[in-house]
């Protein structure tokens, strides 16, 4: 099921669980999760993209592993805020995993993310392959950040 704001997201889970947000690119699966309380997202891993079900189905472990009752996808806007191909790809991926496991998804403007975290790295003096390493799941970790402070707000 496809979640429009925050607070809908907040609504659909149960006590205790868990979400994780999603930086899909074309090469990798960025995943970060929150903790039970919700109020910091943490960097997990990077899954190196495959077929759809065998991805689906990596996510769904993790899902169970972790007790998750949420997504949160990065969804790449164009600067103008329109939809590219890279979003229409990110909506399709949702619509193919509501298919495979039942969880509340949301989407989440994603713009600047990557570079917001490119730049932390750099300024932290971090070499290059291991920002490669690190940069996808720390995307989805700002991402998933964004989610949980637009819902402390209300």
């Amino acid at each position: 099921m496809i979640v429009k704001t925050p607070a809908e997201l907040a609504e659909a889970l149960k006590p205790g669980e868990r979400l994780f947000g999603l930086d899909l690119g074309e090469k990798t699966i960025g995943i970060a999760l929150t903790d039970v309380l919700r109020t910091v997202a943490t960097p997990l891993e990077t899954l190196a993209r495959g077929k759809f079900s065998v991805d689906a189905q990596k996510l769904i472990d993790l899902i169970k592993k972790h007790n998750v009752g949420g997504l949160v996808i990065g969804l790449p806007l164009n600067m103008n805020g329109t939809e590219g191909p890279s979003a229409q790809s990110a909506r399709a991926f949702a619509r193919n995993f509501e298919g495979k496991h039942p969880l509340p998804i949301l989407f989440w403007d994603e713009r600047l993310s990557t570079t917001a975290v490119t730049r932390t790295l750099i300024e932290a003096d971090v070499s290059r392959a291991k920002r490669k390493e690190v940069v996808d799941k720390m995307a989805a970790s700002f991402i998933l950040q964004g989610v949980l402070e637009a819902m402390r707000r209300g």
